[in-house]
């Protein structure tokens, strides 16, 4: 990294990336939040109906982070486009990025529906496996509507307009609570259904969600300009391989991150509802701050592609010293919390003495793993300002599931002598992978930042869609 930047330089950034920041913190606390009163409130229905949907939230959050990182890609085309100025490319990108976003809710949703035989193999006491998986298919029915959500927030954001996205998650999210409470407890004239009802609840804030941000983006003066006029487009397979070029390895990332921990979890329900209940409390603290992480990194993402389009190198790294920044603050101030006062949390979840105790060794592990997970993230989320999304990916696959998983089923199942130390077997083994992901990723930063900046769009031909010269 160059020379600090000036204090004012560093000021300005800083409420540039706040801009964009805030909007996308609110709603992903929205959207995350929504599996985090999930399990509150199904953890004050019944032990079975938390585990059931502890397994189920396990198995289509990875495909959930699937669908957003390919869509993903748009953020950071669209980003780049801006800062070259490339109106007429930027209105062409959004209904390329729909034909992928039906693709991938016609592929994931029958998926997630037909979920059983993995659950089979976990062995799961019956009404569990019964209830995670009723769970599990009304979640299925909502995953259509996350595709064209995440097409129209990442065009957005990649413009660095995040408030539409924010809008949508947060009325979703306030509506989810009602559902929920309707639908698991059986209140107001609604069928009492356990599980089943917050998958139901979930779903329907999924499509609600949608119908927000579509009418935001539609009605929204300032985003016409980045607009395509609304008639059927036939797809552009060389727009649509850029998105999945580029998108793949992001999603494949997003999964498996996430996916490891969602095997890992399912592993440890074979240890028991107990084992299963502390972690997941102690995996949703992990999402809690992973939330503003994330609003971090997309934001100072999102800055360094308008600075890279428009050949600012200067942009680049001012971005970058404040994301670190904020990152360390973050992190740190997380770190803390959850080492000195994780019963206060865990009072929130549940009043199960076992599962108190537990969930308290887990949280003091996840402490740990949130510290050294912030390198991670800001470096990644830097890789794909530049278009680099298949180093993050190949990283995962070693430090997760090279490192921590064959480690975690030895410290897991291997040496542990009680449940307990099976448990935090799992999760002293993802301290490990995070550890090596974290030191690959910085060195491949610096490697980056160490070439010259890459053209304007540099990905496409000289005209790839038939675009009038002035768009490209």
């Amino acid at each position: 990294m160059p020379l600090l930047p000036s204090l004012n330089e560093l000021t300005d950034e800083l409420r540039h990336i706040w801009q964009i920041a805030w909007p996308l913190f609110i709603a992903q606390i929205a959207q995350m939040g929504t599996g985090v009163v999930d399990t509150i409130m199904a953890g004050h229905y019944g032990d079975q109906d938390l585990a059931a949907i502890a397994v189920g939230y396990n198995i289509w959050l990875p495909a959930y982070l699937l669908v957003l990182g390919i869509l993903f890609a748009n953020a950071s085309i669209v980003a780049q486009d801006f800062g070259a100025q490339k109106l007429a490319k930027i209105r062409a990108q959004l209904p390329q990025s729909m034909w992928v976003a039906v693709a991938l809710g016609a592929f994931i949703g029958p998926l997630v529906w037909f979920s059983s035989p993995l659950m089979h193999l976990l062995e799961l006491p019956a009404t569990t496996h019964e209830k995670a998986l009723a769970y599990t298919r009304m979640v299925a029915l909502g995953i259509p509507a996350v595709g064209f959500f995440h097409s129209l927030r990442f065009h957005t954001q990649g413009l660095g307009i995040t408030k539409p996205f924010a809008v949508a998650s947060t009325i979703g999210f306030c509506v989810n609570i009602p559902l929920n409470f309707a639908f698991i407890y059986g209140r107001w004239g609604a069928p009492e259904m356990g599980a089943e009802g917050c998958g139901i609840a979930t779903a329907i804030s999924m499509w609600l969600s949608l119908i927000l941000i579509s009418g935001y983006v539609l009605y929204d003066k300032n985003l016409k300009p980045y607009l395509p006029e609304w008639r059927p487009t036939a797809p552009n397979w060389f727009v649509i391989r850029e998105i999945l070029v580029l998108g793949v390895p992001i999603g494949l990332t997003f999964f498996l991150e996430v996916g490891v921990f969602s095997l890992i979890a399912l592993l440890i329900a074979t240890l028991g509802d107990t084992a299963m209940a502390s972690h997941q409390i102690a995996f949703n603290i992990w999402d809690m701050f992973y939330i503003p992480m994330l609003a971090l990194g997309t934001a100072m993402s999102t800055r360094m592609g308008h600075a890279i389009g428009a050949g600012e190198s200067e942009g680049v790294y001012r971005a970058l010293w404040v994301g670190c920044f904020i990152a360390t603050v973050v992190s740190l101030s997380t770190t803390v919390v959850l080492l000195s006062v994780p019963e206060i949390i865990i009072a929130l979840y549940t009043e199960s003495e076992e599962i108190r105790e537990l969930a308290i060794r887990l949280i003091r592990l996840a402490a740990f793993f949130i510290l050294i997970d912030a390198i991670q993230i800001i470096g990644s989320f830097t890789l794909r300002a530049f278009k680099e999304t298949r180093f993050p990916f190949l990283v995962m696959v070693i430090s997760y599931w090279l490192v921590a998983l064959p480690l975690g089923w030895w410290l897991g199942f291997g040496v542990a002598d009680t449940v307990g130390d099976g448990a935090a077997g799992f999760w002293y083994a993802t301290i490990a992978g995070i550890t090596v992901c974290a030191l690959l990723i910085g060195l491949r930063v610096r490697t980056v930042l160490q070439r010259p900046l890459p053209a304007a769009a540099s990905f496409e031909p000289d005209n790839p869609a038939g675009l009038p010269d002035s768009a490209l």
